[in-house]
């Protein structure tokens, strides 16, 4: 036994120097065989930690506007599908009442924020800029995570007054001036005129929004001089506690049910969803993006495994000589297919190492890229991806490489020492 494990290790040893001494010979052709596994090894990676990250950064930015959240849109969805406003489907079933209603009625919300959204011209005396605005309730500090740099926020008293709340980034409409300077000074939305009572702090760029480019009016000032509506975009309620999430949620679907004369067997016109359910919804359909991204790389690994056939089949034809030559001192064809094998298992794992640090380093160049532009992105390379590749590079150096080692492990040592 001992004996039989010796010569196994002698044999191996024999077999990876003359692979060496194969790709030494031919250093462009092995080059290029293991560029095609480098490109695709590296897309992979790249598509793969790309995926991750950019799939963190939705969920945590739904995560960041506040724990314990009930969200009522207009029209009805399936709750595992996207929103009817997600469409471009603009529907008018959700009022300030209907809002209201939620607060005084539904046991456990503790505050609720109305919510439309509008983009126009935005200025100040200095500078202009095209941007968007959001009409809210009051209530939004206490229903999201609302932190302000200086001022205030609104308050119920303003409700009818033309008075502003801008996102940290819209300081740049005054040049010079502090957080604290602004608050006090003139803006105008759309040729109307607005006074800024609060700054908010920097919060960063989010999937959907940018809350730091927003400025913030009161709810009735934004539909009424501003968009001209009657309706809410949506509107959320907070909760006490997690465990009442789902008793208030059920609570508000019987709620506005009854206020919109729905029957329990038709479809209602609106959609309650939770915190919860939007993250699950978006992991899914973020899964399902980043794995078809995935597949669509891998196209790059299987180019690559059919560069490996050719690549082999020419070393097998250009070393015909050599195969005929040690078969006539004894070789086996066993001895030689698992030679040529060897060699493209070799060549593929070599590629799918490099093609890791090269995926490697581009995601790091790109972590440290993207949050320059205001987003925060952290840097991700998931371990499956890694073996996945790794075990692909195998599976193709195998499956890629056995025709030509067949193929060498067949040649005759008499037609092949005639060979010129």
């Amino acid at each position: 036994m001992v004996l039989i494990c010796a010569n196994s290790m002698i044999s191996f040893w024999q077999t990876l120097r003359i692979v060496v001494q194969s790709i030494a010979s031919s250093k462009l052709r092995f080059f290029l065989t293991v560029l095609g596994i480098v490109i695709g090894v590296a897309s992979v990676i790249l598509v793969s930690s790309i995926g991750s990250s950019a799939q963190g950064l939705i969920i945590s930015q739904v995560e960041n506007v506040g724990s314990n959240l009930v969200t009522v849109l207009p029209g009805a969805s399936d709750e595992k599908g996207p929103p009817a406003f997600a469409f471009g489907i603009i529907t008018k079933t959700l009022t300030i009442d209907d809002m209201k209603a939620v607060e005084r009625n539904v046991p456990h919300v503790v505050s609720v924020t109305g919510y439309v959204n509008g983009s126009g011209t935005i200025e100040s005396a200095a500078e202009s800029t095209g941007g968007t605005f959001q009409g809210v309730s009051p209530t939004l500090p206490d229903t999201e995570n609302v932190a302000l740099a200086a001022g205030k926020f609104f308050g119920a008293s303003d409700e009818g007054s033309s008075v502003a709340v801008i996102g940290y980034k819209l300081m740049s409409l005054y040049p010079g001036l502090t957080a604290d300077e602004i608050v006090g000074e003139k803006l105008t939305i759309k040729n109307r005129p607005f006074t800024i009572v609060g700054v908010l702090a920097e919060k960063g760029n989010s999937a959907f929004a940018d809350p730091d480019s927003t400025v913030y009016v009161p709810l009735v000032v934004a539909q009424q001089q501003l968009l001209g509506i009657r309706y809410l975009t949506f509107f959320r309620a907070k909760v006490d506690t997690a465990e009442n999430l789902f008793g208030a949620k059920d609570d508000i679907i019987s709620l506005l049910k009854r206020r919109h004369s729905i029957s329990d067997r038709e479809e209602p016109d609106f959609s309650v969803r939770t915190l919860d359910s939007a993250v699950d919804l978006l992991r899914t359909v973020t899964d399902a993006v980043k794995y078809f991204l995935i597949a669509v790389a891998g196209i790059a690994l299987l180019v690559g495994g059919i560069g490996i056939m050719n690549s082999m089949l020419i070393a097998v034809n250009q070393r015909v000589r050599e195969i005929g030559l040690r078969k006539a001192l004894g070789a086996t064809a066993s001895a030689l297919r698992n030679q040529f094998l060897f060699e493209s298992i070799v060549v593929t794992l070599f590629g799918g190492v490099i093609g890791l640090a090269v995926g490697a380093f581009l995601v790091w160049i790109i972590s440290l890229v993207i949050p320059r532009l205001g987003y925060v992105w952290k840097f991700s390379l998931p371990l499956d991806s890694v073996f996945i590749s790794i075990g692909v590079c195998t599976l193709i150096g195998l499956v890629f490489g056995l025709y030509p080692a067949r193929k060498a492990s067949k040649v005759s040592p008499i037609e092949a020492l005639r060979y010129e």
